[in-house]
């Protein structure tokens, strides 16, 4: 129970640190995502006016239509879309990405990739470059000093 709880304590620092970079270097609205184990939660908010301009989740009736598990990378990617349409509808074409305290791996990087090709501009997608191998010089035998 101890470890649950320091890993607890350390994802909640880790999303005001990261929610709080975003609003203080951001103009735009921001994509603050959260994730539970079976649900994911998206919502579009609007700092300077403190309202929530768009919001999407699998515990939307949209969604529940379809009939899918809403805890997966697919049930994500819908939930993408579905928050970059009513973004679009709203008015808003650009806002910053708050990945709250995930990481930006599976489902969280899935919302994402699928709010972009909806159309909403969340900046530029990570790139991450191949490591290249380094080849390790031979060792040179040191002279002996007398």
């Amino acid at each position: 129970m101890k470890k649950q709880k320091r890993l607890n304590k350390q994802r909640i620092i880790r999303k005001y640190r990261v929610s709080n970079a975003v609003k203080e270097h951001s103009t735009r609205p921001r994509l603050c995502v959260f994730r539970s184990a079976k649900h994911i939660y998206a919502q579009l908010i609007c700092d300077v006016e403190r309202k929530t301009l768009a919001s999407a989740s699998t515990m939307d009736k949209e969604f529940k239509a379809l009939g899918k598990y809403g805890g997966n990378v697919e049930a994500a990617a819908i939930i993408g879309e579905m928050v970059a349409k009513r973004a679009l509808a709203a008015g808003v074409t650009q806002a910053a990405f708050d990945r709250g305290g995930s990481k930006y791996h599976g489902r969280v990087k899935a919302l994402a990739e699928a709010a972009r090709a909806g159309g909403l501009d969340l900046g530029a997608a990570a790139v991450v470059e191949e490591a290249k191998p380094v080849k390790a010089e031979p060792k040179q035998k040191k002279a002996k000093s007398k």
